[in-house]
């Protein structure tokens, strides 16, 4: 008994490691822009959307971020990216709990698994998704590997933001309406600025082990003080496009609703003004705290959206 005792806790411990590999935490970034695709979609194309097809969509979206942040970790570390001193990643190869090539495999078939998992979505929608599927997969596994690396670049913001921003949400409205209503768009601008404030304050948080590990991100380029003007731009920036697109009529007045989300965004704020970067311990969970952020902000969103359709 206490043998099989033992092997169940071996099997819980090991799963509670791949659970820390895939960084559950930022799956905002992914699961926040495919709700609000579909409550754009509820407000656009009521009577023409395909909900059947929303979980094939979320399922989707998470599968490419996992295989993201899994391949991302693999080759941080073999770069020499993240070490046993630094704050990154899942800590998972730099603390032994699991092989490289563990990583890496698991990275490619989360890849593969949403891949084919896609092909149902090209069977209802045609080309154009497939298009955009293949571009969330060449960005999700160059981030880091060759030959593009484009986090080590300092190309890592703007892709982020173009994967997690505008063409998630539009890849999922697409997928719902089978319409590509370039409108949500400009209704994806919002959470775009926030998921690149998650990557922003990590990259801000890294500045100085980036630098030891020769490779460039913009937070690094523009240095602490321009690191942090840049994490103020996007978190204001955040609520100005939301105030741009209610003056311009994208949105209803009921998306002010997210300014119920200023609290914790004027705490992270406070947060990152304070930041040392020679003691990156002080925003060490930042990306967390704006992960969370974006969440709820994409929620209150949505949920805007949501009720400017009833209303």
């Amino acid at each position: 008994m206490s043998e099989q005792k033992q092997i169940n806790k071996s099997e819980t411990n090991k799963l509670n490691i791949w659970i820390q590999a895939f960084r559950p935490f930022a799956y905002s970034a992914s699961v926040t822009p495919v709700i609000l695709a579909a409550m754009l979609a509820l407000s656009y194309k009521p009577n023409e959307t395909a909900w059947f097809l929303f979980p094939v969509i979320l399922i989707c979206a998470v599968l490419f971020h996992t295989g993201a942040n899994l391949v991302s970790e693999y080759f941080d570390y073999k770069n020499q990216v993240d070490k046993v001193d630094t704050f990154g990643s899942s800590r998972v190869l730099v603390e032994g709990l699991l092989q490289p090539k563990q990583v890496l495999n698991a990275g490619i078939i989360a890849f593969a698994i949403g891949f084919i998992l896609g092909l149902v979505l090209v069977y209802f929608r045609g080309t154009d998704i497939l298009i955009l599927g293949l571009i969330g997969l060449i960005g999700g596994y160059f981030y880091t590997a060759k030959p593009f690396q484009f986090k080590y670049i300092a190309l890592g913001d703007l892709l982020i933001f173009l994967l997690f921003g505008p063409l998630l949400v539009l890849g999922a409205y697409l997928g719902l309406t089978g319409d590509m209503n370039y409108y949500v768009l400009y209704v994806s601008i919002p959470v775009g600025f926030l998921v690149v404030a998650i990557l922003h304050a990590n990259n801000t948080r890294d500045i100085k082990f980036d630098k030891r590990a020769k490779i460039k991100t913009l937070a690094m380029l523009v240095g602490l003080k321009g690191a942090k003007f840049e994490y103020y731009f996007l978190i204001f920036g955040a609520f100005l496009s939301v105030i741009l697109l209610i003056i311009f009529k994208v949105l209803s007045p009921w998306s002010l609703l997210v300014f119920l989300s200023l609290p914790p965004a004027l705490k992270n704020v406070k947060i990152i003004s304070k930041a040392d970067s020679e003691d990156p311990s002080t925003i060490a969970m930042l990306d967390v705290q704006t992960a969370q952020h974006h969440m709820i902000f994409g929620l209150l969103l949505s949920i805007g959206i949501l009720i400017s359709y009833f209303i």
